[in-house]
């Protein structure tokens, strides 16, 4: 099968600091990725070298012909005193049709917000109409950068089940960084441990058990990844991104 997109020896600098080193990986069609590191580890660096936002030191980013690419930024900052509505956002800064932009915001989930005033959205509905512009394009590859930062545990849990969604609606890939390591694991097809360089990847189960990503996460992230597998609808409180030492007991207790 041909990649949607991959990156070969990719090595970006920042400041004469190397945040990134050798990173080789592929991104097939329909296949959800998650990216997973420490604070400092490069994921942002390395989604925006995937849309193009910053230029590699060494190496290369190859996408398919013509990929359509959706993003969800990690945070957007809108002046709460500026009148937006939810519709006129969809249309800034190219202006879409009435049609597609309803039609976004119910694959986001977001379908009674269209008259809502930006500033008056919660964190969940917010995230969504981001989901929902990176819709519009009818993306082949989305991409979210920590997404879920800021939501309750359900609202978070409720975000994973709609990109899920809408990944087999649209058939899309999904790239994904994230510091919740329980809920994505579950909800990964592929996991991709980041510090500088890809320290280990695969199956989510190949990756928790990996002494790699044990070395950065801690070693009880096993049973509480084997809870979520089964039960990742359930509501548990999320990681701070830092360490998992939760194990089965602690997360039934939540």
């Amino acid at each position: 099968m041909s990649s949607l997109l991959s990156l070969d020896g990719l090595s970006v600098a920042h400041g004469g600091n190397t945040v990134l080193s050798s990173v080789s990986l592929s991104i097939q069609a329909g296949e959800i990725v998650t990216v997973v590191g420490p604070n400092g580890s490069g994921k942002s660096t390395l989604l925006r070298s995937v849309i193009g936002a910053l230029k590699p030191s060494r190496g290369t980013v190859t996408r398919a012909p013509g990929l359509r690419i959706g993003y969800v930024p990690q945070k957007l900052h809108i002046d709460p005193t500026l009148p937006l509505t939810v519709r006129r956002f969809l249309s800034l800064p190219v202006r879409v049709s009435d049609a597609r932009a309803a039609e976004a915001l119910e694959q986001a989930g977001a379908g009674n917000l269209a008259a809502r005033q930006m500033s008056g959205l919660s964190g969940g509905q917010f995230q969504r109409v981001l989901l929902a512009r990176a819709l519009l394009c009818n993306p082949q590859l989305l991409i979210l950068d920590e997404a879920t930062q800021g939501l309750d545990q359900p609202g978070s849990a409720a975000l994973y089940q709609r990109i899920e969604k809408v990944r087999q609606e649209l058939g899309c890939a999904v790239l994904m960084v994230s510091h919740e390591l329980h809920v994505v694991m579950a909800a990964s097809d592929r996991v991709i441990c980041l510090n500088g360089h890809i320290c280990c990847e695969g199956a989510p189960e190949h990756v928790a058990s990996a002494p790699e990503y044990r070395a950065l996460f801690g070693s009880g992230t096993q049973g509480a990844l084997a809870l979520y597998r089964h039960e990742h609808n359930h509501s548990h409180d999320h990681d701070t991104g830092h360490s998992c030492t939760h194990d089965h007991h602690h997360e039934a207790a939540e």
